[in-house]
């Protein structure tokens, strides 16, 4: 085989692969857009103020954010912060704490708002915490974006004896509170569905408001976004932590670095990242 020394330009690297001399492959660009999800951490759930008492407000859920085409610039490292999920009453009469942002490049999907112990409102976030005590819901998507992020939590009904209101969820506003629930969990408001990752799963669902007497509220499940359950037996429950997820066709190039250990898979066609924790991705 012959020796070449010559500078290897673009007509030459062609004749050395024509001549079978040079490897041939298919280089395919850098994916042009994405499609994401970006979800943020749940509100927890408020205890009551009582043992006998059901008035915690649920968690509001965690803002949901989704979209297709956007733009991405090659070589660019960006930044993904995951949610982290809001705390819950751990002793009487404590509000739960707020979920965090969780952020994609310029796409920030807000923390749910904490559910309010009785006599308190919940307070604002991506989806509304649930209030309890006569008190109002927590205002959803907050700040405003389009499509909402979220929906307002429900309040209690005024008076002894009553449930607080279950947080608000990215698919509907929370419910309130009644008299005639005080020894049951008050409904949610709903989540939103996505197949991004190509099972139909649901994210940010608010949390139950109230709680029967001796039901003590499990934490939401990691990475849900969902907001904790309030007030059963006595405390509330923790909110859920959010999730960032990317996703675009298999026949560009996956990603040249990534930072925060993302669970990649390639499914239907599409290489998927999802991030269960903070970190960066470079096309």
């Amino acid at each position: 085989m012959a020796i070449y020394n010559d500078i290897l330009t673009l007509s030459r690297v062609n004749e050395l692969a024509a001549s079978g001399m040079w490897p041939t492959a298919v280089y395919t660009a850098v994916t042009p857009t994405v499609e994401y999800l970006v979800v943020a951490g749940g509100g927890g759930g408020a205890s009551a103020i009582s043992s006998n008492s059901r008035g915690g407000g649920g968690g509001g859920a965690g803002g949901f954010r989704t979209a297709t085409g956007f733009s991405i610039t090659a070589a660019a490292n960006i930044v993904i912060t995951v949610g982290a999920a809001g705390t819950n009453g751990t002793s009487l009469g404590m509000d739960g704490g707020d979920g965090t942002n969780s952020i994609f490049s310029t796409i920030t999907s807000t923390g749910g708002g904490g559910g309010g112990s009785e006599g308190r409102a919940g307070r604002n976030g991506g989806s509304g915490g649930g209030g309890s005590g006569g008190s109002p819901g927590g205002s959803g998507n907050t700040p405003s974006t389009s499509p909402s992020q979220g929906n307002n939590g429900g309040a209690s009904a005024s008076g002894g004896g009553t449930a607080g209101g279950s947080g608000g969820g990215a698919g509907s506003t929370g419910t309130s509170g009644a008299s005639y629930a005080y020894s049951s969990l008050v409904p949610i408001g709903l989540g939103a569905n996505s197949s991004i990752t190509g099972a139909n799963i649901t994210y940010s669902a608010g949390g139950t408001g109230g709680g029967s007497s001796g039901d003590s509220p499990a934490a939401a499940n990691v990475n849900s976004g969902n907001g904790g359950n309030g007030g059963g037996n006595p405390l509330g429950g923790l909110g859920g932590s959010g999730v960032v997820i990317i996703r675009y066709p298999d026949t560009y190039t996956a990603a040249i670095a990534t930072t925060g250990n993302p669970n990649v898979i390639t499914s239907g066609g599409n290489i998927i990242y999802r991030f269960w924790q903070s970190g960066s991705i470079t096309f």
